[in-house]
């Protein structure tokens, strides 16, 4: 057979592929879409979790293709949740259409609009999950949340920003909602929202409750910002005076740091509930967050999830307003480039913890708890002998957050976590360089606080990050920055070191760590022995070529029995301390799938939990950083 060079070979993969998609997708172009879609969501039906969407599209005749979100920032991955979508139909002046999914984009649905039509009607379902197997509870029979890009579709061969959109929701009835969209009319539980672009709508969820609560976070101030709660029932949604004050400290805080406001107004969307799905996402003007029923009804108990509100927070400026170069897109389906996540969240990880402990949410030394578990984690991260920081900002694209087997090893999004101590890291030694007369705090004002009341995206570079940390402090960024996270082996402490601190290990848990571990109903011997256990004994965390790794532990094992005893955490921790003494192996009885046996861990070294300690005789520039401004 007569080899083809590689031209040719290109041309005809080119030509296959070009017949294999059919219909062109047309490039979005920056230009004004020539009409407003007009959208309509009933919202009502909450005993059988979906939603009913129609629309109106201005078109003209002759081949149209219409896009369903891929790529949406927030989720920096291609997580479009098309397989939510279902029942789809179009029609023109009242006759049905013919309709196709591209053969290689299968976001992308073509159509061909007859002559005379100047608009197609369409109309779906968005199917949300009815149990956890399926995805993120987002409907339950007291709240509702709606993440426009879900439900949306929008015409190829247009910026979304460029492309008006009008839409009503009908609720359930009674409800209130929360939105950073602005309503027009509400008549019954029917809201008309004000026309905007498809980018700031889709940009711009909604929560709604039989049970909601707002809360005015800034009393007086130019920009209005609330607190938009609901809840699984009216009594998680008593926040008691004290509380709300730390919550309003937060805003203050915030802007004392970024030095502007870059939204018409700001709403925290807030769900208390047991039913309602964890979730925490950063938008321009609002946030989704959910946790716990119990956040404000059982306050000395959630210290720990208290992070989250100032995360996203932070976000308003840190991703939202100003955003990665590689993130100016035109529209939904145009892939994000992710290399600069370790600022986007790195950054907002770090000051997310700072604004927690400056506000009061936190306590400062929980942050220090928090700091400590962070860089003792990484400092037996045996993935970064071979992936680097900046490898794991591909991580949204390369495993869409599913489940992984050896986290250890595999590494995850740690460009969070991991880079937060890399913005401890740069804050110490502008403090350090200036002689403790400056900061990030001063990066910050100059690279967020521009433009103030600008509320659309400024985007930036690496060499644009570097420019300004320089104008706060003269240094080599760059070399520092790139060391930090493309280098592979040991975590660098230098940060923590600059802060007057040593990560050290102890036989007993901090405080705020081991109310954080009960919280969760698990127990940590992760420095010990080398897992994790979860609440039904499950171990889980196998640290790559730790103590229980070496022992041929895997996961979906069952920890049964501890010396010959039913397994109890406590029971657990007592053989680890005893066996310090005699030199025992500790017996573990263990379930493997459907296998049965024992295993014998040799380990002598007692219990080992993380914390930070004081270096004597150098700047607490750590406590200075958790304090509030004044």
């Amino acid at each position: 057979m007569k080899l083809l060079t590689k031209t040719a070979f290109a041309l005809m993969l080119g030509a296959a592929f070009s017949a294999q998609a059919g219909q062109a997708i047309p490039a979005p172009v920056d230009q004004p879409y020539p009409g407003t879609i007009v959208m309509k969501v009933d919202a009502s039906n909450t005993a059988q979790n979906f939603y009913r969407v129609q629309q109106t599209i201005p078109a003209k005749p002759g081949k149209m293709t219409l896009l369903f979100p891929q790529w949406v920032t927030a989720q920096h991955g291609p997580t479009g949740a098309l397989n939510q979508f279902a029942g789809f139909k179009v029609s023109a002046n009242g006759k049905n259409l013919a309709w196709h999914r591209d053969n290689v984009n299968v976001y992308a649905f073509h159509i061909e609009v007859p002559a005379g039509a100047k608009s197609i009607d369409v109309e779906y379902q968005h199917l949300a999950p009815t149990e956890s197997a399926q995805g993120r509870t987002s409907i339950t029979p007291d709240i509702l949340g709606i993440q426009w890009q879900s439900l949306t579709m929008y015409p190829a061969g247009y910026a979304t920003r460029r492309i008006p959109i009008q839409t009503t929701l009908t609720l359930p009835a009674g409800w209130q909602y929360g939105s950073a969209l602005e309503e027009a009319e509400r008549k019954g539980d029917v809201v008309t929202f004000k026309t905007t672009d498809v980018e700031t709508f889709v940009d711009s969820p909604l929560f709604a409750g039989r049970y909601f609560k707002r809360f005015d976070l800034d009393p007086g101030g130019k920009v209005p910002v609330h607190l938009d709660v609901v809840a699984d029932n009216a009594e998680a949604l008593e926040a008691k005076p004290e509380q709300l004050e730390l919550h309003r400290n937060l805003v203050k805080q915030a802007y004392k740091v970024f030095g502007s406001q870059h939204y018409k107004h700001y709403d925290f969307l807030f769900a208390l509930s047991d039913e309602f799905g964890g979730v925490g996402r950063e938008h321009h003007q609002s946030s989704e967050n959910a946790l716990k029923a119990d956040y404000f009804t059982d306050w000395n108990k959630t210290e720990g999830e208290r992070g989250l509100l100032p995360h996203e927070f932070t976000h308003s400026w840190n991703g939202k307003f100003r955003r990665p170069k590689g993130q100016d897109v035109l529209n939904f389906n145009q892939p994000l480039q992710n290399d600069l996540l370790w600022v986007y969240e790195g950054q907002t990880t770090y000051y997310g913890d700072v604004l927690a402990a400056r506000s009061g949410l936190m306590k400062a030394a929980s942050i220090k708890d928090t700091i400590a578990a962070t860089a003792a984690r990484y400092s037996i991260m045996k993935g970064r002998e071979w992936r680097s920081v900046q490898d794991t900002t591909y991580d949204p694209i390369i495993n869409a957050r599913r489940p992984i087997p050896w986290s250890n090893y595999q590494r995850s999004e740690d460009y969070y976590q991991e880079g937060m101590l890399v913005w401890l890291d740069v804050d110490t030694k502008i403090r350090e360089l200036s002689g403790d007369k400056r900061s990030l705090d001063d990066f910050s004002a100059k690279f967020y606080g521009v433009d103030d009341g600008r509320n659309t995206a400024l985007h930036y570079t690496f060499e644009d990050v570097v420019k300004a940390l320089d104008s706060v402090q003269a240094y080599d960024w760059a070399t520092f920055l790139r060391t930090r996270i493309e280098d592979l082996g040991p975590v660098p402490m230098d940060g923590i070191t600059r802060a007057g601190y040593k990560l050290v290990f102890a036989d007993k848990q901090t405080d705020f760590l081991k109310a954080s571990e009960d919280r969760s109903k698990s127990a940590d011997f992760t420095y010990s022995l080398g897992f994790n256990v979860g609440s039904e004994g499950k171990i889980q965390s196998i640290q790559w070529e730790g103590i229980g790794f070496k022992a041929g532990l895997s996961g979906n094992t069952t920890l049964l029995a501890v010396n010959g005893r039913a397994y109890k955490a406590e029971l657990l921790r007592k053989a680890v301390t005893e066996a310090k003494t005699s030199k025992k192996p500790i017996e573990l009885l263990v379930k493997h799938g459907q296998e049965y046996r024992t295993i014998a861990l040799a380990y002598y070294e007692g219990l080992k939990y993380p914390r930070l300690e004081r270096i004597e005789g150098t700047p607490d520039r750590l406590e200075a950083i958790l304090s509030p401004r004044q």
